[in-house]
């Protein structure tokens, strides 16, 4: 959990209410046993043995006794002084000051043990009672009670005086701070802790429920915070645990103790800092052996208190008195209903920790595509089968659910296969590698129809522009970007958690539930335009979801290490998760993924980002280097953080982050060189996210741990998330779509053959024809009546597109990206059907295959399957034996465009097609035609008719380049000084402020060597 540097105050426990606040929790390493604690306590133990035994031992053989051997008498006021009475005098001197200093070894070794209360005071004691205090820690210092003595080394060198004054724990930022310096820390905050400790309460009599009959709800029960035993501190979510069945209803716990006065003095004011001693007001259901009533003040006398009949604890008179005083310091009785309440929203502005936003109402407010992914996929995973045909399937619902992170990896491939397309292009015409690439097939067939189903790319882009919008306008009024800890999204909204407050914010966002929040809504965020600035928070990385609202936690501003616990699978995929997501998504510039312990197999998804590292060694060797650069960058560039540097004049590529996943626990030592380096890190945009075994990480300033249930826990600061995950499996799954895209990484490339042929012969004529490539038409079919028509007419379009199959799922979220309930949906499907009827054996044209997805029939077509059938058929069937029939056959094709991809289509409708790559893929084979075409009549000198096939392809192709380098070729074979020079005019006017690109450049200072001339004659 979150370690918190204390500070002692008097008085109030506010404090300055004009300072502003750090909510960071501190990290504090804790300290692991070494060599050198084990060579201390032995040394301890001898100074020890020698004061304590040998001293006295001495004494008594060489001066004797201090104690006289008879009774005084006034003789002795007479006898001469002599060497044996300044001897005498002087053992005796000595035997008291060894009595006194075994009085402090006893006295600091049951403060020690016990671990309550600060050490007693020796009378004169002074420097005697430091040293047996410095040599009872080292000896104890490597056994179980370590963490029970540390308030007692605190003090070294410091006043007992001074300690007793009461305290008042708050969070202290120190970034940048040493090693060292976090160790004082924490010495400090046990100090102060000890510093407050009361009377130790009675011990419990069990902590399991017992028989008996149920506490009445308006029952008022009371809890003492119990002493720390060894290692183990007591703590508000433990105490839930106990006694009401549920950590998470810690919050009640805080919510009716909070800013009450506590027998020492101070009070709660955040849940995670509870002290020994203090007295905690339960919710009325509370069971327990160890909980007491409210003490009876009648005749039963003030000395023992009655608990319920399932908690029989007695109390001391001076415990009693306490909780009767503590009782009247809050209203108990309008609070006692709290104890029904649940759940972990945020609960005090003041405590430390990532906070649920408070939700506005949703009326005028539309959500999100994010949410509404989310609440379509949580409809959707009601039922766990989907039934059809007479069988079952699912999907990956990491995937679905994940719609920031299904965003990223689709637009991602769908740029690695547009990558694969361009790069094939630039073969020659009859040695092109083809344009279709692979169709998925099972787990990553599934990996692609999730990631369809669950990407929110709106949600993306809004979040990006929102982010990068409010960069701009807060570098328009000279202010610096303040430090966020996470991002929510939340029914339509974008809450921005600060680290402390920083004025208000610049419209339109909006103070949210208090100054440490920045609220923008969904209206406001779609006002926002694309500008030119760095992205501001390009570490947010989602971590999972609460109460409908999704969490991005900001690696890079945690001021220290986030430590993940659990078991090695289960860290595994929340690893792969928040590496796939930095590495694809969308509100980021450059950054740096080191990936340390796993991940050498996800590197496909995003080889400019994301590096593997072999070991830790290397990895600390890396950092130190990474480190002291940033800092040196910083310090010549006069900023205090990268946050400054971002919204200031310095290039934005320095300030990119570089965040770290560790996933191998790292040794002691280098988890403490890790803690050193993550001391500073926040302030240098470096980030670092560790897994754990045992949740025991030194420097860690925000504990996380994942459950086998694939929940995210964070009790101390308010967390309880469904985790977002991608297991191992999901992992190949994913990888899989990115490797078979890559053209690196498959020789042959994307495929000629395209994945659906049809009998272009006069015997194949299709029962349903529909003219894709321009205006959506038709033919074949009725129109459907009613509004639901151009719906129908979409999902056919979608089908046609995928001649492999579509999931219904897919379907239904590409019509429906705002989600649909399944009757929604099947009463589609069931229109689809009819309308689309069935072929003359009685085959319905809208069928199921074997993997759920939904299939047309070979009777349906569009006029792309028939394009890229007639494109095949010419350059590898028939046309390469017979040059009349490819003449025909890339004739007819080309004849066959009419415009771009569904060139009518409504504003509003088809964002699937956002997805898709068919918008590179058909003006490449249009022009691969149009060239093919050229050629065929170039080789008969035909010039005229090439000319004509080149610009008829430019008609949907109008930015490919190897067209217009024919079109010039073919014009000037024909001797038309003048019509070259209107092309080149033409193909200048188009090429816009960018210019022609250098080949271009130089193919007409070949052709046409005037046409710079001719373009400043025009210009």
């Amino acid at each position: 959990m979150p370690r918190r540097s204390t500070s002692s105050r008097t008085g109030s426990s506010s404090g300055d209410p004009s300072g502003p606040r750090n909510r960071t929790p501190q990290p504090l390493p804790r300290r692991r046993r070494s060599f050198g604690d084990f060579v201390k306590a032995f040394f301890a133990f001898v100074a020890l043995a020698a004061l304590l035994l040998g001293v006295p031992y001495a004494l008594a053989v060489f001066i004797g006794w201090p104690f006289p051997n008879g009774s005084p008498s006034l003789d002795w006021l007479q006898e001469e002084i002599t060497v044996n009475t300044f001897t005498g005098v002087l053992g005796v001197i000595v035997w008291i000051a060894w009595a006194q200093f075994t009085a402090c070894v006893l006295v600091e070794v049951k403060a020690a043990l016990s671990g309550v209360g600060m050490p007693g005071r020796v009378p004169g004691a002074g420097p005697s009672q430091l040293l047996a205090r410095q040599l009872v820690a080292a000896l104890l210092l490597v056994g179980a009670t370590a963490a029970s003595l540390t308030p007692g080394l605190s003090q070294l060198g410091n006043s007992y005086d001074d300690n007793q004054r009461g305290t008042v724990a708050s969070a202290q930022a120190t970034p940048g701070g040493s090693l060292s310096g976090m160790f004082a820390q924490q010495q400090e905050q046990a100090a102060n802790t000890a510093a407050a400790l009361g009377q130790q309460a009675a011990d419990a009599a069990s902590h399991a429920e017992v028989g008996g009959p149920s506490v009445k709800a308006e029952d008022t029960k009371y809890y003492r915070i119990q002493p720390p035993e060894g290692r183990h501190h007591d703590s508000l979510w433990e105490i839930a645990e106990r006694h009401l069945g549920d950590g998470r209803r810690y919050g009640e716990i805080y919510q009716l103790n909070k800013d009450r006065v506590q027998p020492d003095g101070s009070r709660l004011s955040e849940a995670s800092l509870i002290r020994p001693g203090w007295i905690m007001q339960m919710p009325g259901d509370a069971r327990g052996g160890d909980l007491v009533e409210m003490p009876s003040t009648g005749a039963g006398g003030a000395g023992t208190s009655t608990s319920a009949s399932d908690a029989g604890a007695t109390v001391s008179p001076q415990v009693a008195q306490q909780i009767n005083q503590y009782a009247q310091t809050g209203d108990h009785a309008q609070r006692a209903g709290g104890g029904q309440q649940g759940g972990t929203a945020s609960l005090d502005t003041n405590t430390t920790r990532i906070s649920l936003p408070q939700q506005r109402p949703t009326t005028g407010s539309p959500a999100t595509p994010a949410v509404q992914h989310e609440q379509h996929a949580a409809a959707e995973t009601a039922t766990s089968a989907e039934s059809d045909a007479g069988f079952s399937f699912g999907l990956p619902e990491a995937l679905v659910g994940a719609p920031l992170l299904a965003a990223g990896l689709l637009g991602a491939l769908g740029r690695r296969r547009r990558q694969a397309l361009w790069q094939s292009a630039l073969g020659a015409v009859g040695g092109r590698r083809g344009m279709e690439p692979p169709t998925p097939t099972g787990d990553a067939a599934d990996a692609q129809d999730a990631l369809l189903i669950g990407a929110d790319p709106e949600g993306v882009r809004l979040l990006d522009r929102a982010l990068r919008g409010l960069a701009a306008s807060l570098a328009g009024e000279s202010r610096p970007l303040p430090t966020v800890y996470a991002a929510w999204l939340s029914n339509g909204d974008l809450h921005l958690q600060l680290a402390q407050p920083a004025g208000r914010p610049p419209a339109p966002w909006q103070l949210g539930q208090d100054q440490t929040f920045w609220l923008l809504s969904r209206t406001d965020a779609e006002r926002y335009e694309d500008v030119d600035t760095a992205a501001p928070y390009p570490g947010l990385v989602s971590l999972g979801t609460m109460d409908d609202s999704r969490l991005l936690l900001n690696l890079e501003s945690v001021p220290g290490i986030v430590s993940l616990s659990g078991s090695e699978s289960d860290r595994a995929a929340v690893f792969a998760s928040v590496a796939a997501e930095l590495a694809t998504n969308g509100w980021s510039d450059r950054m740096t993924i080191t990936l340390v312990g796993f991940g050498q197999d996800l590197t496909p998804l995003a080889p400019n980002r994301l590096r593997h590292l072999d070991d830790i060694e290397a990895l600390v060797e890396t950092m130190e280097a990474e480190t002291r650069q940033r800092r040196g960058a910083l310090g010549a560039a006069g900023h205090d953080s990268v946050l400054t540097g971002r919204t200031g004049p310095a290039q934005h590529t320095r300030w990119a982050p570089h965040l770290v996943l560790l996933a191998a626990e790292p040794s002691a030592d280098d988890a403490v060189k890790l803690a050193e380096l993550a001391s500073d890190a926040s302030r240098l945009g470096i980030g670092y996210l560790v897994g754990t075994e045992s949740g025991d990480l030194p420097g860690a300033a925000w504990e996380l741990e994942i459950t086998s249930e694939g929940k995210l826990l964070a009790p101390l600061l308010g967390l309880e998330l469904d985790a977002q995950l991608l297991p191992l499996d999901l992992q190949r799954a994913v990888v899989e779509l990115f490797v078979s895209a890559d053209p690196d990484g498959t020789p042959d490339g994307p495929t000629n053959t395209p994945p659906f042929l049809v009998d272009i012969s006069e015997q194949g004529r299709p029962a349903v024809y529909a003219r894709l490539v321009g205006p959506y038409e038709i033919i074949g079919l009725d129109t459907p009546d009613g509004e639901r028509s151009p719906l129908q007419h979409e999902a056919l379009a979608l089908l046609l597109l995928h001649r492999e199959g579509v999931h219904p799922r897919v379907l239904a979220s590409a019509l429906w990206p705002r989600g649909v309930t399944d009757d929604v949906r099947e009463a589609l499907l069931d229109r689809l059907r009819v309308w689309l009827g069935t072929d003359p054996d009685g085959t319905p044209r809208l069928s199921t295959d074997a993997n759920g997805r939904l299939t047309l029939a070979k009777s349906v077509v569009s006029d792309l399957d028939v394009l890229r059938s007639l494109y095949h058929e010419a350059t590898q069937g028939k046309g390469v034996d017979s040059r009349v029939v490819r003449g025909r056959l890339l004739t007819d094709a080309l004849v066959l465009v009419r415009g771009p991809l569904l060139a009518d289509r409504p504003e509003g409708r088809y964002g699937w097609l956002t997805h898709e790559i068919i918008d590179a893929q058909l003006p490449l084979l249009v022009a691969d035609i149009g060239l093919a075409l050229a050629e065929f009549h170039l080789v008969k000198n035909r010039a005229e008719r090439a000319i004509e096939a080149l610009t008829a392809a430019l008609n949907s192709a109008p930015g490919d380049e190897r067209l217009w380098h024919e079109l010039l070729r073919a014009t000037h074979s024909t001797g038309d000084t003048d019509k070259l020079q209107q092309v080149a005019a033409d193909l200048i006017s188009r090429s816009g402020a960018r210019g022609l690109p250098p080949r271009t450049e130089a193919l007409l200072d070949e052709l046409l060597p005037t046409w710079r001339d001719g373009t400043a004659a025009v210009g």
